[in-house]
């Protein structure tokens, strides 16, 4: 699939080249305005949250719908995810024990996953803050960044699938906002070694990279890599890649069969189903890729992504890069959404990074909550 503004226009009821959304209808004031930059659309998509007021005005002007359409996913006996009534806790403001580590990233991301993982308690509004050590590694974050603005490293909860324990938490420490350091390696680290987990799942949005890709449709992969050209790119990693474990499958024909329950809010331009994309261990040009800018994949492959990997994000290999420097660390997945497929080179950059932000305003939220549910898959077919 490519996207351009007519498509934005058929799915999303309007062009935001022709007709630029409200300010109202921005998180970040910058972003608004004709002069922003594509790291403004970058902040923008972090910090957007669908059930504020920008969210409120930002449906009301478009055909979009919030997660108040949400319908209840059927789960399978016994699979019924559990949210705790009051959240587990660890010593001394650690994480508590857990099977399995959940970590997502921007504010409409949380909402999504705590609405499929943790029912009845949102990632906004009840999640409990995680501040173990806030003090010595936001000395490493600059002034501005989500977790400084937040006061903390993130906030979780805690739920129960299947038996297994599980820690869902929502991240404030980003790579691409902390600043020119990489304390977000420092958060892995800590929350790994609080949680002590079986498996670690780091999950969320995505652009997607060629042509074969719909909103929704879920990669899940062992392997990441870096693709740093920009702050980063004089750091050791700024290349590398990493490797883990093959998911366990199990239950992945079982949420497709989920994905139904809400796949119509997804763009009526779908052609299909969202599918679910499993990343060989061998296929590196298939995996996850962090890049250190806002980079997606465009008609004309602006930003060189094509042939590197099925999906883009600005995160994910920090957890490869944490895993490979610690002693026994557990395997690990990364398991992103498309948020936003290719994009049709016309116009400018700063308008095609426009179209991308619009549509993961749209849709991020809802192309979540597939992966949210293959992250469903993963644990309930944990051992």
């Amino acid at each position: 699939m490519i996207v351009d503004r007519a498509w934005t226009e058929r799915n999303l009821g309007f062009d935001p080249i022709k007709t630029p959304a409200p300010a109202e209808t921005f998180a970040v004031k910058k972003a608004a305005k004709p002069s922003a930059g594509v790291e403004d659309f970058q902040r923008e998509i972090i910090d957007f949250d669908s059930e504020a007021t920008e969210g409120r005005e930002f449906l009301a002007f478009t055909t979009a719908t919030g997660l108040s359409r949400f319908s209840e996913i059927p789960w399978p006996a016994g699979l019924t995810p559990a949210t705790d009534a009051k959240v587990r806790t660890g010593t001394g403001g650690r994480l508590p024990a857990a099977d399995v580590l959940v970590v997502t990233w921007t504010v409409d991301e949380g909402h999504a996953l705590s609405r499929v993982l943790t029912p009845g308690k949102d990632s906004h509004n009840d999640y409990k803050s995680y501040t173990r050590n806030y003090a010595a590694i936001s000395k490493k974050m600059r002034a501005g960044c989500p977790a400084i603005e937040a006061k903390r490293l993130g906030a979780y909860w805690t739920t129960t699938i299947g038996g297994k324990k599980v820690v869902v938490f929502k991240s404030d420490s980003h790579m691409s906002q902390d600043g020119p350091k990489l304390p977000n390696l420092d958060v892995w680290k800590q929350i790994i070694e609080d949680t002590q987990p079986k498996l670690v799942l780091t999950t969320g949005t995505a652009g997607g990279i060629g042509t074969e890709f719909e909103v929704g449709d879920v990669v899940v992969s062992p392997i990441v890599r870096f693709d740093c050209i920009s702050k980063f790119k004089n750091e050791p990693f700024h290349s590398a890649h990493y490797g883990s474990e093959a998911p366990d499958t199990k239950y992945f024909a079982k949420a497709k069969e989920l994905f139904s329950a809400n796949s119509g809010q997804l763009p009526k331009d779908n052609t299909r189903p969202p599918k679910i994309a499993v990343v060989p261990g061998s296929a590196l040009s298939h995996c996850v890729m962090t890049t250190d800018f806002f980079g997606f994949d465009t008609s004309d492959d602006h930003y060189k992504l094509q042939g590197l990997a099925d999906v883009s994000e600005m995160g994910d290999a920090v957890l490869g890069l944490a895993s490979s420097q610690m002693q026994g660390a557990p395997p690990w997945l990364a398991v992103r959404n498309v948020s936003d497929p290719q994009i049709k080179a016309e116009g400018t950059l700063q308008e095609q990074a426009q179209l991308a932000a619009q549509i993961y305003k749209g849709f991020g939220r809802w192309s979540t909550v597939c992966s949210a549910i293959v992250c469903w898959a993963l644990i309930a077919a944990e051992k």
